[in-house]
């Protein structure tokens, strides 16, 4: 067995969401927090292993601490999945058992999973057979009628004979038939007392509670009972909140950043991604939540959805878009954009 690895500080995290966690977005977030966990996508096993593994696990090194999350059921599959995210660089490979999608359950990994905790934990020693990375399991707290409490600590328990110590628990159960996954998000209601009583129950275990937390107050309140506190998409429609993580969550002395500065550094980074081919449209996606509740969000975000489709269109959009924004505007915490090179120097 290999020496362990540098466990992450999972006291905040960004949950892995399918269409929303890309690298650009990620990118972006660890402009706003240097500290708090970013996942990415849920990547399938299978994709990895026979498709074109670099392309899919590419990652800008300013992103750590970054985690994998993997979707997969087969052992062997896993293993070689979690072997080539580690040899990647990843900080941590995370088992998708939360997932409800047909999509997914045809595949028979995620949420369903939850019905065969020997399947997952035969995934959980093969890849820790690989790699010395940390394994973890994201799961739900129970699917359609077996939602019981007992039926949850069965699940962790075998899975943590296996060597899994984290357990990222979406406070909800899903409904694998009748309830689309915008509705398994929604519809069951969150039992953030199930959560707790399972950390109570199983002191040894690292438990991180996911499902409805929309804030920094939220998520301290749940670092009271809990080890760490996952955000979904309430970064996305307010990014901006992650902007005290690292003083109230981490404890650092860090200075806050300033939105005129997280703008220039992402278009920065937007110039260098256009010259590889990347389109700006995709490149722009994740700002929209920069600017949630200042005057002129609406028009910077039509921008960033509309005008960046256009074939002219370059990092120059977002600096034009902000300087528009902030006009006439004072807000200590916006910034002015910096001058040129002072990026670097600062």
């Amino acid at each position: 067995m290999h020496a362990a690895a540098r466990e992450p500080d999972r006291r905040l995290s960004v949950a892995p969401m399918m269409d929303y966690t890309d690298r650009h977005a990620r990118f972006l977030l660890r402009l706003v927090s240097r500290h708090t966990l970013l996942y990415t996508e849920m990547v399938t096993a299978a994709a990895l292993v026979h498709g074109d593994a670099g392309r899919l696990l590419a990652f800008d090194v300013a992103e750590h601490p970054v985690a994998l999350q993997l979707g997969g059921a087969d052992p062997a599959q896993m293993a070689a999945a979690a072997r080539i995210g580690a040899q990647q660089g990843y900080d941590e490979i995370n088992i998708n058992v939360g997932c409800p999608s047909e999509r997914v359950q045809s595949g028979r990994f995620g949420a369903c999973l939850m019905a065969e905790p020997a399947t997952v934990a035969d995934c959980v020693r093969a890849m820790r057979a690989e790699t010395d990375v940390p394994i973890t399991v994201k799961t739900r707290i129970g699917i359609d009628l077996q939602d019981s409490y007992e039926t949850l600590c069965r699940f962790v328990d075998t899975v943590a004979e296996a060597g899994c110590r984290t357990f990222i628990v979406h406070a909800r159960k899903a409904w694998l038939q009748g309830l689309s996954p915008k509705d398994n998000r929604e519809i069951p209601p969150l039992d953030y007392a199930r959560v707790h009583r399972l950390k109570r129950d199983r002191p040894a275990l690292e438990i991180v509670i996911n499902g409805g937390i929309r804030s920094l107050d939220e998520a301290g309140r749940e670092l009271r009972l809990v080890d760490g506190a996952m955000i979904g998409r309430a970064v996305f429609d307010d990014l901006w909140l992650l902007a005290d993580a690292d003083r109230r969550i981490f404890d650092q002395r860090e200075p806050r950043p300033e939105r005129g500065r997280v703008i220039a550094a992402y278009a920065e980074y937007c110039e260098r991604e256009l010259a590889r081919g990347v389109r700006l449209a995709q490149l722009t996606r994740p700002l929209m939540g920069l600017v949630h509740g200042l005057p002129g969000a609406r028009q910077f975000r039509r921008r960033m959805s509309e005008d960046a489709r256009r074939p002219a269109a370059d990092s120059s959009l977002l600096l034009k878009a902000w300087h528009e924004l902030t006009a006439g505007v004072s807000a200590p915490e916006n910034g002015a954009l910096p001058a040129a090179g002072e990026l670097a120097a600062g």
